[in-house]
């Protein structure tokens, strides 16, 4: 249970949390950070999985990386890219089983 100091929320934190939603609010952005919440992956696996372009998919990704919602893994010549950690992908899938309830 959440209490009520941790439910009101500062101007700046307002802002924040707004500006997170604003840039999930685009079905392609939410798509991909669903797509790689438990399996990182690579770009263009990404790009195929969704119908997308590789270009399309990149600059999604460099937004979602700014804002700390997936996170970038170097192994060799790839990056893969996964859910930053366990806050987003609870948030996530909340949502996703949320909108799946009558």
């Amino acid at each position: 249970m959440l209490r009520t100091k941790k439910t009101i929320l500062s101007d700046d934190h307002a802002v924040a949390l707004a500006d997170l939603f604003r840039l999930l609010g685009d079905p392609s952005r939410l798509r991909i950070v669903v797509s790689c919440l438990r399996t990182p992956l690579a770009v263009t696996d990404i790009a195929d999985k969704l119908g997308l372009s590789v270009s399309l998919v990149s600059h999604h990704l460099r937004l979602l990386k700014g804002a700390r919602l997936v996170r970038a893994d170097r192994q060799g010549k790839q990056v893969f890219y996964g859910a930053d950690d366990a806050h987003v992908r609870r948030m996530v899938e909340d949502m996703v089983e949320h909108i799946g309830e009558h």
